[in-house]
């Protein structure tokens, strides 16, 4: 059962980091539009359905959902193929309704199968790219569009090649704003008294000192003035019929054509694998440690697509950069992304002059310290030290990949390595679960086999998951020779959080000292007749075991 969340709770902190979200999001929407051949509108449309629609309806506390770099490619060459932007859209009409069936199908659980050595490895290949795609952006070289995420860029250019060029398009005004933009928000974390500010983000301090800077050296005449195009450049109606001709509907009579058909179908796929990836990121950076409902996400992002499409937006997925955005500037719920959305729909229509006085070597600033805090060097020396060559292969296989490809190709290849570890360590039963017919005081019993891999977190997830409150619990893992950290993790963050809140006293049994997993003391034993589930037969039967109770 899901419990209630109080979207108010957190309102101050959730607020501040809404508002840097939104300004993350701001060029991205607008530099993925751009590189997608739709109007730049499209992309607002998605980012502000993206987050308060689906903002709304998801169960994720940290995701952030707009217009995504990796469909860009897809979208570019479908609107060139389907003849027309309207056509298009029915596309995404279609695409969102596949994947609201896929929520009902509940194809979302496939996203307990991708290895946290996969998901941290995408983290700090994403976090790598970042911090390379903004270098441009920060000295004031705008040739490649704001979001672009692929190695091969569509100017023919790739992320190295890009980085050359700097050197003969150098801006000094847009290096000053940069400078002072880090600056600040670097100063921002080393003075408590500034912390305490939470309705004020550092990200929109930098913003506006960007703006007051550039203002300035423009009044001056100044060399150092930062041109028209080195700043966001929003669209401005400025009739009530330019506003009108915003809303682009979708062309139905297109409904027979199957290219619509086949492209709806990629989009589908594509954008719900990339919200999964997205998903488990984010539950990974919790520091609360919250699972989100997969399925439940699948069915928001449906429905999100849906309205998009019916209204000109671009198609979304759950994204990385914003989501990691969100996350780092403290958001507590899922609030701070319908704040975000809110943001987007209030200011493109209230303030569009304003937004476009903000230099890309500002918004450079802030995404350069997402991406230090994605690709920290302490991620990597934490997969090294965990000295296992299984957990680290995967992870670098990853991160190199993600960087040199994108994020789709990156993330295969370290799946496949981690299955053919997998097969090579003779995975044959991961581990039996047995829990008694449920009374006050019966005890539930999770006993690990000799190989626990990341392929059984799944059912161990669920497993965890369902155990009701004010209960207790045996882990033994008496007879393992090797266990995924993914389960670990789970078996960890269980104990540590949610035991805690929901009073379920927690006992484990035979775990190495490698594990990092306290075992517990105080056993006595009874008799009692449990239902043992058999991982190999597939069946439950009733047998009579000793069972280890709990000493009081």
């Amino acid at each position: 059962m899901t419990k209630k969340i109080n979207l108010f709770a957190n309102l101050k902190s959730d607020f501040a980091s809404g508002l840097v979200v939104f300004l993350v999001a701001l060029p991205l929407c607008l530099g993925i539009a751009l590189a997608s051949g739709a109007p730049l509108f499209s992309g607002i449309i998605s980012g502000v359905i993206g987050g308060i629609i689906v903002g709304f309806l998801s169960q994720s506390h940290l995701s952030v959902s707009g217009p995504a770099a990796g469909l860009t490619a897809i979208v570019l060459t479908a609107i060139t193929d389907l003849g027309s932007f309207n056509t298009f859209l029915l596309a995404v009409l279609l695409a969102g309704i596949f994947q609201l069936a896929l929520g009902f199908i509940k194809a979302g659980t496939i996203s307990n199968y991708f290895p946290s050595n996969v998901i941290e490895g995408m983290l700090a290949g994403i976090g790598v790219i970042i911090i390379l795609k903004q270098i441009p952006h920060a000295v004031g070289y705008d040739s490649d569009f704001e979001g672009d995420e692929a190695f091969s860029q569509i100017d023919g250019q790739n992320t190295f090649s890009e980085l050359l060029s700097v050197f003969n398009h150098v801006q000094l005004g847009s290096i000053i704003i940069t400078l002072v933009s880090l600056l600040i928000l670097i100063g921002w974390v080393k003075f408590s008294f500034l912390q305490k500010l939470k309705l004020v983000p550092a990200a929109l301090i930098a913003v506006i000192v960007g703006v007051l800077l550039n203002e300035y050296f423009t009044s001056t005449g100044s060399s150092l003035a930062i041109s028209k195009e080195h700043l966001v450049n929003l669209p401005i109606p400025t009739t009530f019929n330019e506003l009108k001709n915003i809303i682009i509907t979708p062309d139905f009579s297109a409904i027979t054509n199957t290219k619509v058909w086949f492209v709806a179908g990629t989009i589908a796929v594509v954008a719900s694998i990339e919200t999964l990836l997205c998903m488990e990121a984010a539950d990974k950076m919790d520091a609360q440690k919250r699972y989100s409902d997969t399925n439940v996400e699948l069915k928001a992002q449906g429905i999100g697509n849906i309205v998009s499409a019916l209204l000109g937006g671009l198609p979304m997925t759950s994204v990385v950069v914003r989501t990691s955005a969100n996350n780092n500037a403290g958001a507590k719920s899922k609030m701070s992304t319908i704040i975000h959305g809110s943001l987007l729909l209030i200011s493109v229509l209230a303030i569009p002059a304003f937004l476009n006085k903000i230099p890309y070597a500002t918004l450079a600033a802030i995404l350069l310290l997402i991406g230090y805090k994605l690709a920290s060097p302490k991620t990597v020396k934490h997969f090294w030290q965990k000295d296992k060559i299984y957990q680290f292969i995967p992870f670098i296989a990853t991160f190199v990949a993600v960087v040199f490809t994108d994020l789709l190709k990156g993330v295969a290849l370290g799946m496949v390595i981690n299955v053919i570890f997998i097969l090579v360590g003779n995975a044959k039963r991961a581990y039996r679960f047995t829990k008694e017919q449920y009374h006050d005081g019966d005890i539930i019993h999770i006993d690990l086999a000799q190989e626990v891999s990341f392929l059984n977190k799944s059912a161990i997830k669920t497993t965890l998951i369902s155990i009701p409150e004010n209960s207790k619990v045996v882990i033994n893992a008496s007879d393992t020779v090797y266990i995924a950290h993914d389960v670990l993790d789970l078996i960890k963050d269980f104990k540590k959080f949610r035991a805690k809140e929901e009073n379920i006293k927690v006992k484990l049994i035979g775990f190495k000292k490698a594990y990092n997993l306290e075992n517990s003391d105080g056993f006595k034993n009874t008799v009692t007749y449990e239902h043992k589930y058999d991982a190999m037969k597939r069946q439950t039967v009733q047998v009579e075991i000793k069972n280890t109770d709990f000493k009081e």
